[in-house]
């Protein structure tokens, strides 16, 4: 950020009266600006014994397979912003169920979130983010095709929990970025 959205002055990077750590704070009218972590919230869509993927037709990772996931957007939930990304990149009508995963990623700025769901009907397609999107069993998962850490992840929660009957929150941090294969 160089200039500031409140008054058009130039913005300094320094830590304000009060604060402990370094924000944009603009030079003439003293406005603090405030970057904070981006929420990424989407659906595990589920029907029967199987889980609905998109591959994704939008950087980053053209090409790759992932969950129906999405930044948030201000005015709504991040149940609402599940079932718009859900919607939006599978048009996949769903019936949410809890929160399942959240992973906090520091090292990116970014929290995602994802609910597990059940798919309403068949009646799905590509949306205009996704090239494809298909029902998978567990072996017919493309595990290394897939976008994110964070969808393996949760994919894997997933499944050994099916097998357990029990769908507990699960969280974590991811406090470096992970390695992928070339």
């Amino acid at each position: 950020m160089k200039f500031c959205s409140s008054c058009g002055s130039q913005v300094e990077w320094r830590i304000p009266t009060g604060d402990d750590r370094e924000r944009h704070v603009c030079g003439s009218c003293e406005t603090i600006h405030y970057t904070n972590p981006r929420i990424i919230t989407g659906c595990l869509p589920i029907y029967e014994d199987k889980v609905l993927l998109c591959k994704r037709a939008i950087e980053p990772r053209y090409g790759y397979w992932t969950l129906p996931a999405g930044f948030m957007e201000n005015g709504e939930t991040t149940a609402q912003g599940a079932l718009r990304e859900s919607w939006e990149e599978a048009k996949a009508s769903i019936e949410l169920h809890d929160l399942y995963t959240l992973f906090n990623l520091p090292y990116i700025n970014q929290v995602y979130l994802f609910y597990r769901g059940t798919l309403n009907s068949l009646d799905f397609g590509p949306g205009v983010e996704s090239l494809e999107v298909d029902l998978f069993k567990e072996q017919d998962i493309p595990w290394d095709e897939l976008a994110f850490p964070v969808v393996r992840k949760t994919l894997e929660h997933y499944f050994h929990d099916r097998r357990e009957g029990h769908y507990p929150i699960r969280t974590e941090d991811i406090l470096f970025r992970p390695r992928r294969p070339l």
